[in-house]
């Protein structure tokens, strides 16, 4: 492990500390601070959640490329290692002592054009209106039900503790090979959140013809989209390798930072 590139939130004076920390202990250990993906053995992300899903397209494709991802925001449910553990991980990490989890990683494609999500994409109504939503909505080319409701929510394992939770949807655990189908809103009671597998090639598409809804990937990408496009989502071939504190347990981490059993009042 000779060479590092690091990526980080410039807009976060803890980051901006956080990244000063880590090219002086990199350059203490003889590693190279690289400005490329292309070049480096591994990489580093510093800043919060958000940071990471701005900045895990640019590891992807890299095989094999460890990303160490150092918590400099509020949650941190993705970025697990804490500000205080940062130089014994990257020692660790240097040592061969660390743990690491595959993220899997959807790839989408609109209109002709490939996006890639670690977390969800939503086909959504655009703007604020109060008429429902109808969603085609197929798996492996077989019709399973039209959403009637705000949208639908498709999420990795990694996502189904962000939006689609939020929205009622299960939890799955990180390390699972599966996809969970949460609608938005549903506009009745039979609707439910359903878990498929990660096999599975999912194809949706607005039903109401001269209806506006959109596609969002991530929360970063926000595409118009009409009832004349397909949306394809299915697993990628490429996956994000994060390492992970070797102490951690992923329930504690849903009890610590989701509040997960924790009682209501």
């Amino acid at each position: 492990m000779k060479k590092v590139f690091i990526m980080y939130n410039q807009d976060k004076l803890l980051a901006q500390e956080l990244y000063r920390k880590s090219v002086e202990y990199f350059e203490s250990k003889g590693i190279e601070i690289v400005d490329k993906v292309g070049k480096a053995d591994f990489g580093v992300v510093i800043g919060g959640d958000g940071t990471l899903l701005r900045a895990f397209k640019s590891f992807i494709f890299k095989k094999n490329l460890h990303v160490i991802a150092i918590n400099a925001g509020s949650l941190g449910f993705v970025t697990e290692i804490k500000k205080e553990n940062m130089l014994a991980e990257y020692e660790n990490f240097l040592n061969g002592e660390y743990k690491y989890e595959k993220r899997h990683i959807l790839e989408v494609e609109v209109d002709g054009k490939i996006y890639y999500a670690l977390n969800e994409v939503v086909l959504s109504k655009a703007g604020i209106t109060s008429r429902v939503l109808r969603v085609n909505f197929k798996t492996n080319g077989e019709y399973m039900c039209t959403y009637k409701g705000d949208g639908v929510i498709v999420a990795t394992p990694t996502g189904s503790t962000a939006y689609s939770m939020s929205a009622g949807g299960p939890i799955l655990k990180s390390d699972m090979k599966a996809i969970v189908v949460t609608p938005i809103a549903p506009h009745n009671l039979n609707t439910r959140p359903i878990v498929i597998g990660g096999d599975e090639r999912i194809e949706m598409r607005i039903e109401d013809e001269k209806r506006v809804g959109q596609v969002i990937i991530d929360g970063q990408t926000n595409k118009r989209i009409t009832s004349e496009e397909n949306i394809r989502v299915e697993y990628s071939k490429y996956t994000l390798i994060l390492v992970i504190p070797r102490d951690r347990n992923y329930y504690s981490v849903l009890r610590e930072k989701l509040k997960w059993g924790d009682n209501l009042c």
